[in-house]
This record gives C-alpha cells, structure tokens and sequence, in this order.
C-alpha cells in the first residue's frame, strides 16, 4: 500500500529535471522536441530550464536566446494556454544536450535543498489567475533578459525570479509563487540602479 502510494505521489522538481535529461538521447537538444515531451507541465520546468542559464555562466547571447523563449513562454501562460507553441524558427533551434546536463546537474543540490521546505499550499496563489499574472510577469523579464544591455550580472536578478516562479509552479506551492512576485520587484528595482549607474559611467567617460 505505500509502495503504491509512492508511486503515484506528484514528482519533484529535480526528479522531473532528470527524466528530461535522460529523455534526451542525442547530442543536440531541439527547443520544440523538449516542449513536446513535457505537454502541460512545460511551463514551470521550461522556466527552471531557460532561467537558469541566467543565474550561472554561459556563452554569449544564451541570456537573449533564453529570454526570448521566455516571453513567448511566460506570453501564452498570461492567455492562459494550457499547452505551449513555439514558432518554427524557435523550436527548430538547438542547444547541446551538454548544455542542458550542465545546467539541470548545477541546479540539482539548491532544487533538492528547496523541496526539503516546499510542499502544495496557498492554492489562491497557485491557480488560474496567478498562473496568468505570473506569465504576464515572466513576459516582462524574459524582455529584459533579452534586451537589457548588461552582461552576465544584470541576468542574475531576473534569472532567479524566473527561477522562482518555475520552483513555485512545479511544486505546486503558492507561498512560493507568491515570493516570485517579490523577488521580481526587487528584481526591476535593482535592473534600474545598475542601468542608471551604467548610464552615469557612460555620461562620466564621453
């Protein structure tokens, strides 16, 4: 009777993150192959998966990538779509499946340290509503992921806010959702002072 239970428990992030690196059996990792195989549990584990190479050290123009996917992710979240689309000339596009070990092996301690403390509460905060204020926020950070013009630290705090409401929403934990508003704030709050601290530098030099 608790061996079947177990079974049928709700899998936990790090748990879905290892099934979809092992799912990927190639050396190449096509974006739409990766959003076909999660169907209706895309968006929180696509936030985890394209945030955070944001939050860790990457190639150049990963952050633009990444943040493009995002919004278009976070976009159809907001109309409330229950399965994702992707355009043609993104889902086509591929990523080693390296890439995706790297990223899914860094992340795996703090995710396992975080499911220690998370479980399915404040529902308010995880259901349809939040769900469309969450991917209308994530439009807004994928945005600047994609645009902002500060390398590597101006990713980080949009990142983890990514990051957070990814957690939240695999987890099913409203608390956490919740606390991804918070960090998202703090988040454009600390985007603007380093763009107006690169602006004054700017003004200083020329």
């Amino acid at each position: 009777m608790e061996e079947a239970a177990l079974d049928h428990r709700t899998p936990r992030t790090s748990e879905l993150l290892a099934a979809v690196l092992s799912a990927q059996e190639g050396e190449r990792v096509a974006v739409g192959d990766l959003v076909n195989a999660l169907r209706n549990r895309a968006f929180g584990i696509l936030f985890l998966i394209f945030g955070i190479p944001n939050c860790i050290p990457m190639p150049p123009g990963v952050p633009v990538i990444c943040g493009i996917i995002l919004a278009l992710i976070g976009l159809q979240m907001a109309m409330g779509r229950q399965e994702l689309w992707l355009p043609e000339v993104i889902a086509r596009r591929t990523f080693s499946r390296a890439m995706l070990d790297t990223i899914i092996t860094r992340s795996r301690p703090l995710i396992q340290r975080f499911e220690a403390i998370s479980r399915p509460r404040y529902e308010r905060f995880a259901g349809p509503t939040a769900r469309r204020l969450v991917g209308a926020t994530v439009v807004v950070l994928g945005l600047i992921l994609a645009f902002l013009p500060i390398p590597f630290l101006g990713n980080l705090p949009p990142g983890y806010a990514v990051c957070v409401f990814g957690l939240g929403l695999v987890e099913r934990d409203g608390l956490v959702i919740l606390a991804g508003f918070g960090v998202s704030v703090l988040a454009v709050l600390v985007l603007a002072l380093m763009s107006w601290a690169v602006w004054q530098g700017a003004i200083a030099i020329f």
